[in-house]
């Protein structure tokens, strides 16, 4: 029996923002080998993204530890504590940073199973984002049409796929859908950058607030994904909070925060554009419409569900047509609506616990760009978390030996608020008046 079926296993989670902490630390339990347990610790990456005290909460993930580090703390953590397991859910430049920086750090010497994916649906920037990821060990897939797409990649310009696993979303789950709530539901699931102009989430804003009026014996909820100054994985320079300010809205229509399971309970009819929730509600077989009012673009990420008989305009919506789903692209996209959800992650498990009895150890990290193959791109990806181009911190690295003190800290806090002000109030004014 390989030791990782019977000792307990350290598992380290790395992740630069509150929805991609939750899957991270969610993929960690679904795909570690548990016979023994396993303890889990938690990193956040400092930056504009880091999740607060609020979001963590929110997420409802636990960790045995949690700390906020800077890339080079990462590194030095990773070279001094023996984790069996690691997550990498960061960005694609940040996955590639910490795959060199890694590689470097470890040498040849003994190192965990590395783990990386996506949080959602992968909409735009496939091959790029692919790539960034290359050199992992897993590079999970959330349904059998990305480890299509995610192989054909790869094999396409010549580096090895076999590292793509198949898997679902790590935070499926919850009572299906047993029919229609009093009073009925409606939840609209907003998103930070989806649409990204005011003409367009106005729209949605005015319309949604139409369907209240529409139907004034149903409840209607915005769910939102963050507070006014809060960041999640997108910038969300335009929060519907700020859009609705003034206006009268009717009595039925109401903002709610919160864990989208628990909204989905009390669900009867999810709306979105695009957003991950749709999956999650189909997999709960809640009706779902993925709104066509903007057209289906790849823009707006609403061609990913082209052929799922999702796609519905709030006209239709507001005369009371409820869409179907499709059963078979439901089961391409990993929804696993059918109950086949609790083996989704067998063959992940399976992968990881033979890497963990590999005799002598696993081999370095071998990521697909590299100086030879990207000298143009690399470089910047890597100065940017402040390595050099062997993956070694640079000198003047932000990497303090202690926990900064309270002072720091507030400085910190005060300077991250303001970073988060410029980029939410100022950005887009000097923008647009860079339009004029």
């Amino acid at each position: 029996m390989p030791a990782s079926a019977t000792k307990a296993l350290r598992v380290a989670v790395l992740a630069d923002s509150d929805t991609r902490w939750k899957w991270g630390a969610l993929t960690a339990q679904r795909v570690t080998p548990s016979g023994g347990g396993f303890r889990l610790d938690g990193y956040l990456l400092r930056g504009r993204a880091t999740p607060t005290a609020r979001q963590l909460t929110e997420v409802g993930v636990h960790a045995d530890s949690l700390r906020e580090v800077t890339g080079a703390e990462f590194l030095r953590a990773m070279s001094e504590t023996p984790y069996d397991v690691l997550v990498l859910a960061l960005v694609g430049g940040g996955v590639q940073a910490m795959l060199h920086g890694l590689r470097a750090a470890w040498g040849s010497g003994r190192r965990p199973v590395v783990v990386t994916g996506y949080v959602g649906v992968v909409y735009e920037k496939l091959a790029d984002g692919l790539l960034l990821r290359h050199g992992a060990d897993l590079v999970l897939a959330n349904s059998r049409q990305d480890a299509e797409r995610f192989r054909a990649v790869y094999e396409g310009v010549g580096a090895d796929a076999g590292a793509v696993t198949e898997v679902a979303l790590p935070f499926l789950g919850g009572q299906p859908y047993g029919g229609e709530h009093e009073p009925y539901t409606v939840v609209f699931a907003a998103q930070p950058s989806v649409p990204d102009s005011r003409r367009d989430r106005t729209y949605l804003l005015d319309r949604l607030i139409g369907h209240a009026r529409r139907h004034p014996g149903r409840e209607v909820l915005l769910k939102l994904r963050s507070r006014p100054g809060e960041h999640t994985t997108h910038i969300e320079e335009l929060p519907y909070q700020k859009l609705v300010r003034g206006r009268e809205l009717p009595a039925n229509l109401r903002l709610v925060y919160g864990h989208m399971g628990e909204v989905l309970d009390r669900t009867d009819l999810l709306v979105t554009v695009s957003s991950t929730a749709a999956l999650e509600a189909l997999h709960r077989r809640v009706p779902t419409a993925v709104l066509t009012d903007l057209g289906v673009r790849e823009a707006l990420g609403n061609h990913h569900f082209t052929g799922s008989g999702c796609l519905v305009s709030w006209n239709q919506l507001d005369a009371g047509h409820r869409p179907r789903p499709d059963p078979g692209w439901l089961a391409r996209q990993g929804v696993a609506a059918d109950g086949r959800y609790d083996t989704a992650f067998d063959t992940a498990r399976a992968r990881i616990a033979a890497l963990l009895g590999s005799p002598g150890g696993l081999p370095p990290l071998t990521p697909y760009y590299t100086p030879d193959t990207a000298p143009g791109y690399l470089p910047g990806i890597l100065a940017r978390h402040h390595l050099g181009p062997d993956g070694a911190p640079l000198p003047g690295a932000p990497a303090p030996d202690r926990a900064p003190g309270p002072v720091r800290q507030v400085v910190r806090r005060a300077a991250r608020g303001a970073y988060r002000h410029g980029v939410q109030r100022v950005a887009p004014v000097i923008r647009r008046m860079g339009e004029l």
